[in-house]
């Protein structure tokens, strides 16, 4: 099994294993983005995480509703993800080959689908996610226009079954992170570049410490040229007091040949930062985040029997659950 931190374009079957929330939501929203990119239809099963994936690609600059509405893009609703995936394997594989049958005849060339498999546990009958993946394997043989990225939650299996399903794909996404505690996530784009996504707090402020003056060694050691460290903070929900500390006395030990990029901050974080002395120093520099890329509509239910064709049929966003609070944003799964 070959292992990058690509998503896998051009693989028909790979998976990827989370280590957080904040990684499940990254995962999917890459995978649906490249999708959509390249013109192909995506089917996203939901399982409860729709919204925070729907906010992730809104801060990559992608608008998941218009992509529904442009029919590109297929989200099932909790119940028939739940249906598809603790059902008989034969209704899956039939409801699979039914949702390619008519896409293709729509026009579309490719379809990929990808969602959190993690719920696909053993139930009653003896069933399991290695049922399911035989499953999903047992279609794709037959459906070359299909792509499908199994995502698993590392806090849900045991390292024994992982082990097994990833054997079972022929690709997995690793996305390694710099840094993963649940609550912030942090991953390194590029030279003297890095992306956060969520909350930072005293428990992770001398980890801001210590990856802001590792990015700078490094820019300062290469070659290239760079003169800009580049920290992505559009996915950063909260940025406390300590976190707002960090990057302003980052920025003041940066030579002067050099400055600290803030890019994608939010208002709220924006603020903070403006506190603590964001704009009374020279190096760093603050790029915010732009306007919501669009208000997300009234949303309608769709699809409660678990017929994926059926929801492919439909027409119109699929219900959601209310944004949650932003304590629940930061709570660790259980």
């Amino acid at each position: 099994m070959q292992s990058d931190d690509s998503t896998g374009s051009g693989v028909r079957h790979a998976c990827a294993v989370a280590v957080s929330d904040e990684h499940v939501w990254e995962l999917s929203a890459d995978f649906i983005a490249e999708g959509l990119a390249a013109g192909e239809h995506v089917v996203y099963l939901d399982d409860g995480t729709m919204y925070q994936v729907q906010a992730r690609l809104e801060d990559d600059g992608i608008c998941a509703d218009a992509a529904i509405a442009a029919g590109q893009l297929t989200v099932t609703s909790v119940e028939a993800t739940h249906d598809l995936l603790s059902g008989p394997v034969e209704d899956l594989e039939e409801a699979l080959h039914e949702a390619v049958e008519d896409l293709l005849a729509r026009g579309f060339e490719v379809v990929r689908i990808t969602g959190d498999a993690s719920h696909a546990v053993r139930r009653l009958g003896g069933l399991g996610p290695v049922d399911y993946e035989n499953a999903f394997r047992r279609v794709l043989e037959q459906r070359p226009e299909l792509r499908m990225l199994c995502i698993f939650d590392q806090q849900r299996h045991s390292a024994a079954l992982l082990a097994t399903l990833r054997e079972m794909h022929a690709h997995e996404v690793t996305g390694p992170s710099v840094y993963d505690d649940g609550l912030l996530r942090i991953v390194r784009t590029g030279l003297g570049s890095v992306r956060l996504a969520g909350e930072t707090d005293h428990s992770n402020r001398g980890i801001l410490d210590r990856l802001l003056a590792s990015v700078l060694d490094d820019t300062l050691r290469s070659p290239a040229g760079v003169v800009c460290v580049t920290a992505d903070l559009a996915s950063v929900r909260f940025l406390d007091v300590a976190g707002a500390m960090a990057f302003v006395h980052a920025a003041e030990q940066f030579p002067t040949t050099h400055r600290l990029v803030l890019r994608g901050v939010r208002p709220r974080v924006h603020r903070v930062l403006e506190r603590c002395g964001a704009l009374f120093t020279p190096q760093l520099e603050l790029q915010l985040r732009g306007e919501p890329v669009s208000p997300r509509p009234p949303r309608t239910a769709r699809d409660q029997r678990g017929d994926l064709g059926a929801a492919l049929r439909a027409s119109g966003p699929v219900s959601a659950p209310p944004p949650p609070r932003p304590a629940d944003l930061s709570a660790r799964r259980s």
